[in-house]
């Protein structure tokens, strides 16, 4: 199987993060070969200047960590970060709006932001956390009508985290339509094996160089 770096989003999204962290992000992220680094939008930039040319992709949190602002600001800051350079974004869906049941709005939030993507990969975030089992299982399929790549569990934010029951769920819902990003939580190599094979297809997690190193001692 791929080594386990290579299904790994880097991710530093601390509102603390100083540019030296994002520099030293994009340095760690090229010497294990990660799939991206994952920053917030004004990092964007910086981000994909570190990365350029080396294979790693530069991914972008939109309408992080609520998923409450406006539809255009989602779409703005998207269209902003593709601009700067991401590859990849990964979005917060509007977890209210999905309670409320007002689905339509949902997916057009989805939609706006897939269609700033300009082809590149959204995922979205639904924060299981916060859903019922019948929650998760309409959130995925409204991700996949909206026309996006990836259902994603959490931001991390909010407590709590991956868990292999929910990644079983999200990938038995997606039918592989899309793919399962697990992110939340996930802090050791046995761990992000663990939700690879409930069906996860990219980990997001700041702990990727000892859950890299890890690897390297146990096989």
């Amino acid at each position: 199987m791929e080594t386990v770096a290579r299904y790994i989003d880097h991710t530093l999204l601390k509102p603390e993060a100083v540019p030296e962290d994002i520099v030293r992000l994009c340095e760690e992220a090229q010497r294990y070969r990660f799939a991206t680094v994952c920053v917030n939008s004004g990092y964007v930039e910086l981000a994909a200047q570190k990365v350029a040319g080396t294979g790693v992709g530069v991914c972008s949190v939109v309408g992080f960590p609520l998923g409450a602002c406006l539809t255009r600001v989602k779409a703005a800051e998207a269209k902003a970060a593709v601009q700067a350079g991401a590859s990849e974004l990964d979005m917060v869906m509007n977890i209210g709006l999905f309670k409320a049941q007002d689905y339509e709005r949902v997916r057009d939030d989805i939609r706006a932001v897939v269609a700033e993507a300009e082809g590149r990969v959204v995922k979205v975030i639904i924060e299981t956390g916060l859903l019922t089992a019948a929650e998760k299982r309409g959130a995925t399929e409204l991700v996949i009508e909206a026309g996006a790549h990836f259902v994603k569990t959490c931001t991390g934010f909010l407590g709590g985290g991956a868990t292999k029951e929910d990644v079983e769920l999200l990938a038995q819902v997606a039918r592989g339509r899309i793919g399962v990003k697990a992110s939340g939580g996930i802090r050791s190599f046995k761990q992000a094996m663990a939700l690879i094979a409930a069906g996860a297809t990219r980990l997001g997690t700041s702990a990727g160089v000892a859950i890299v190193n890890e690897e390297k001692v146990q096989t």
